[in-house]
């Protein structure tokens, strides 16, 4: 893929829009309200928002659990898939059990990014993982078939093999393009700019 980093290098600003630290999924398949409805939000706190008012619920809820749990999502469709963008959050990811919910009968594909700790993709089918790695390590890869994506890796720059090789310029920028080869979703910060529904996430 060419310009590479002018297409995804946004995502990985530390003053972009997303901020330091968050989650995004691609859901195939689902609408909004049935990843809602896997995730069990609060049907109660489900509303239009735009992008910035969804941040503003989402850092809210961080504050009045103090950091402990952010549990607000925003969701939107486009070309057949939810993305699903979880600020300051990384749940769909990492979570016990969250993932298995949301890719049972589909597909899942989710980055989360935390700039003071490990950054994360996977890639999940019917509740199965297929692949996960740290996009700055990945060449340490897990998942029932690691190599799914082997050849699409290193054609966006994520084709370290050792420790010893350069670690990617961007890997948060490569992994966003790995996601559109899987997808076939360009996210572009145009997607923030469309309405998405917001809901708070129960506690489990």
């Amino acid at each position: 893929m060419s310009d590479i980093r002018g297409s995804f290098g946004w995502l990985s600003m530390e003053d972009g829009p997303l901020g330091q630290i968050y989650g995004v999924s691609f859901v195939r398949g689902l609408s909004p309200h049935e990843v809602f409805a896997r995730l069990d939000v609060d049907v109660e706190t489900i509303e239009e928002k735009t992008f910035e008012e969804l941040e503003d619920d989402a850092y809210e809820y961080v504050e009045e659990s103090n950091g402990s749990y952010a549990g607000y999502v925003g969701a939107v469709e486009v070309d057949g898939w939810t993305v699903l963008i979880e600020p300051s959050d990384w749940r769909v990811a990492l979570e016990p059990g969250v993932l298995d919910r949301l890719s049972r009968g589909t597909e899942v594909v989710s980055v989360d990014r935390h700039a003071y700790a490990s950054d994360n993709f996977v890639h999940a089918v019917d509740g199965d993982v297929v692949t996960r790695f740290e996009p700055s390590a990945p060449h340490l890869r897990s998942g029932g078939d690691p190599d799914r994506w082997v050849s699409q890796m290193r054609d966006v720059g994520l084709g370290r093999r050792t420790s010893d090789d350069p670690a990617p310029d961007d890997h948060i920028a490569s992994t966003f393009a790995l996601v559109s080869i899987i997808t076939g979703i360009g996210f572009s910060p145009e997607v923030l700019d469309m309405t998405f529904l917001g809901a708070a996430i129960r506690e489990q």
